[in-house]
């Protein structure tokens, strides 16, 4: 693995987006296997695929990996928990729930 050159990949892959009351959500399976590791970056190409209320959209589009060089990952790994409690912390905030109660 390279510790300074960012490889790429590109692969063919499934988009999936549902739009629907059961379920919202997109997603991107790569149909060769493949596997994103912390820090890899994902391109797909192509037109955004719209979903109108009540459908589900499967395309077959073409992806783009970058894969993180060894020192991306690592960094990656020491600081993802704490841009996930930060997210957390900003999700879950009460400033909101009390400037609502205030106004009523």
């Amino acid at each position: 693995m390279p510790l300074f050159a960012r490889k790429t990949e590109t692969v063919p892959c499934t988009v999936e987006v549902s739009h629907r009351f059961e379920a919202l959500h997109a997603h991107v399976r790569f149909n060769d296997g493949s596997v994103i590791h912390p820090g890899d970056e994902v391109l797909v190409q192509g037109p955004p695929v719209m979903a109108a209320w009540g459908e589900v959209i499967s395309e077959d589009r073409v992806a783009t990996i970058t894969r993180a060089t060894a020192l991306e990952r690592l960094w990656t790994r020491l600081t993802g928990d704490f841009e996930f409690i930060e997210l957390c912390e900003f999700s879950f905030s009460e400033d909101l729930a009390l400037e609502q109660e205030k106004a009523a």
